[in-house]
């Protein structure tokens, strides 16, 4: 399925816009943590390769060391928090739509299991379909 949200009617903007709110402040830390874990880790690299290949003779090296080790483990910290928060974005939107499919009443029992079952096998597919289960619902109530 790929539609973008220009091409998608209304009812089905409605949705994803419902499930954006829910899910934005996430998106921004978890936004956010990766923006800035990527520059911190390469700085650190950068630098550490260079005092640790291309040794200097003067005894400031063993702070810079740290001070770099420190600033990619910051990074590498801050990329894990991303992470964390890209998985709790996924957990909720697994929810969220989970919770719109039950709580249809246009659609047959046996068809919201299927689409249940569907979205919480593959999550990563879960917008494909739950923007199909929006049509067939969609379809039944002009019925």
């Amino acid at each position: 399925m790929n539609m973008t949200i220009k091409d998608m009617p209304n009812f089905i903007k409605r949705e994803i816009d419902l499930l954006q709110e829910i899910l934005s402040p996430s998106i921004k830390k978890a936004s956010r943590y990766v923006f800035w874990s990527f520059p911190l880790i390469s700085i650190s690299l950068f630098h550490l390769f260079l005092l640790l290949f291309f040794p200097g003779t003067n005894e400031t090296s063993v702070p810079t060391l740290v001070f770099y080790a420190i600033i990619g483990a910051l990074g590498m910290a801050l990329s894990k928090e991303g992470k964390r928060y890209q998985a709790h974005i996924k957990k909720i939107s697994v929810e969220y739509i989970v919770n719109r499919i039950n709580k249809s009443e246009q659609v047959l029992h046996s068809v919201k299991e299927h689409y249940i079952h569907l979205v919480k096998e593959q999550p990563l597919k879960s917008m494909n379909y739950f923007v199909e289960f929006l049509e067939k619902e969609h379809r039944n109530k002009e019925y």
